[in-house]
């Protein structure tokens, strides 16, 4: 269910957006039921205060750190698997001529499935690519593995080495896309934020003005929360790793 929540990051702002509000309008009714705080209660309450939300704006900065550190992981892991495609289609042609004429048109293939997996979304349609994926790679593998078998050279042994190159790139790829900031510091985060808007609506002055400005704090927490959500989802967001690397080599592998 938590997967699913932040795999949609527009989601995750209104929601975020809904409950850091009703958490200052919260504050605000208990203070309304309690003598206003005199100085000295003022102070040590501001020091709590700006402790949480400094508390708040550090662990927001390390989520949006590990959110991009993994978006950029991503992007070289695509890099890298279009740059193991490439290898082994050139080296293909170091087998005999009707291995190396079997092997082409299937990379060929599987790089228009490893395209087709970036652009998928969640569903039946990304299911199909991976299956797909998955008996290619068979496919591939006995294709180097037959003539490998019949000639062990060296130079065979490069060829196979270059496929077992492409298929730990595909599996280093979608162990990226897997790895997502934990659904427990997500809702460490949110608790904290929870608990600053708390403090903030029990520590405003009375006043319609003051009760409008209450609303800036969860927008701005909010919309931190979409930015990090939509750069940490692979799929379900805008900002998304585009598979340039690979569209270039099927356009230079394809020249016509």
């Amino acid at each position: 269910m938590m997967n699913d929540l932040m795999n949609q990051p527009f989601v995750v702002f209104v929601l975020s957006l809904l409950v850091l509000w009703l958490s200052t309008r919260i504050g605000t009714f208990i203070r309304g039921r309690r003598k206003p705080l005199d100085e000295d209660e003022r102070e040590d309450f501001s020091t709590i205060l700006a402790a949480t939300l400094t508390l708040l704006g550090l662990i927001i900065g390390f989520s949006f750190s590990m959110a991009i550190s993994r978006y950029d992981q991503r992007k070289n892991l695509e890099e890298e698997e279009a740059n193991a495609i490439g290898t082994e289609y050139v080296r293909a042609d170091l087998l005999p001529a009707a291995d190396g004429a079997r092997l082409k048109p299937l990379l060929l293939d599987y790089l228009d499935h490893r395209i087709a997996f970036y652009g998928a979304h969640y569903g039946v349609g990304l299911r199909e690519i991976n299956e797909q994926t998955v008996k290619l790679q068979d496919q591939l593998w006995s294709a180097v593995k037959a003539p490998a078998a019949a000639q062990p050279t060296p130079i065979v042994g490069l060829v196979v080495s270059g496929m077992n190159d492409v298929l730990n790139s595909q599996g280093y790829t979608q162990a990226a896309w897997w790895n997502r900031i934990p659904v427990a510091a997500w809702a460490f985060m949110e608790a904290i934020a929870i608990c600053a808007n708390l403090l903030l609506g029990y520590g405003a002055r009375r006043g319609g003005a003051r009760a409008a400005l209450l609303l800036v704090l969860p927008l701005i927490v909010s919309i931190s929360f979409l930015l990090i959500a939509d750069i940490d989802s692979p799929r379900g967001g805008i900002i998304r790793v585009k598979p340039q690397n690979l569209v270039s080599l099927a356009d230079s592998l394809r020249p016509h």
